[in-house]
């Protein structure tokens, strides 16, 4: 039985790295004395190394090892021996593009199929969708597919920002890229505010944290979920 936490990011405001969700992670991976980290997404274009140290001195405090996969000779045997697996933020596209060319991505949706937990941030979490078509990210390379891991049955919009009235800004919002998106895409979209993730286990989908959800589904009104409610019932079932 798949067991997720996916948030939107790993940093709020006034906060340190995950500190935010700390007391979630100490239950989520009490069971994994060490985490596989995927450090491909490269946020600012850091290195592996660089990028798998910020990981491993969160988790050190949680007396948890961290090593990359970028570490091991067969990144698919990594994943096949992982006792808990952490996907942070950065890139989606580079996050996509290396899945692939390392030939992990279907590895990885079967080790976490099976009960190995999932914990993802920002880009990490944008894969746990149908695809990653709803990334805030450039396109900096060209991934071989969009079509990400579907452990849930709709996208991912993390770092989801309202509109903000009086604003003076001409450019789009989130809501206009989305409706956007729905003229050509059926799959919903669920915008994710800094500060709230989504609990998974099994077919499960529990929206925690401390703000409200946007839900995106086309041709419909949008709608605001609450925080601590089941929402699997509220997505179409497409895949």
């Amino acid at each position: 039985m798949k067991k997720l936490i996916i948030a939107s990011t790993s940093t709020i405001h006034g906060s340190g790295y995950l500190e935010y969700i700390t007391s979630t992670l100490i239950n989520f991976f009490e069971n994994s004395d060490t985490i596989l980290f995927i450090p491909y997404a490269r946020p600012g274009g850091i290195s592996y190394d660089e990028y798998t140290d910020i990981a491993r001195k969160y988790f050190a405090k949680l007396d948890k090892k961290v090593k990359g996969i970028h570490e091991f000779e067969n990144p698919i045997k990594a994943l096949q021996e992982a006792k808990g697996i952490f996907t942070g933020g950065g890139n989606t596209f580079e996050l996509v593009n290396q899945l692939y060319q390392n030939n992990i991505i279907d590895t990885l949706k079967n080790v976490v199929e099976n009960g190995i937990p999932y914990l993802g941030t920002s880009a990490g979490s944008n894969i746990c969708g149908v695809t990653m078509m709803n990334t805030n990210d450039m396109p900096i390379v060209y991934p071989s597919s969009f079509k990400t891991l579907e452990f849930i049955p709709f996208n991912i919009n993390a770092h989801y920002l309202d509109p903000i009235e009086g604003s003076t800004h001409m450019g789009e919002t989130r809501e206009t890229r989305i409706k956007e998106y729905h003229v050509f895409n059926e799959t919903s979209v669920l915008g994710l505010r800094e500060g709230s993730w989504l609990a998974v286990t099994g077919n499960s989908i529990v929206l925690e944290g401390t703000l409200s959800a946007r839900l995106f589904q086309k041709d419909k009104e949008s709608l605001e979920l609450s925080t601590g409610k089941e929402i699997s019932d509220y997505f179409n079932k497409e895949k």
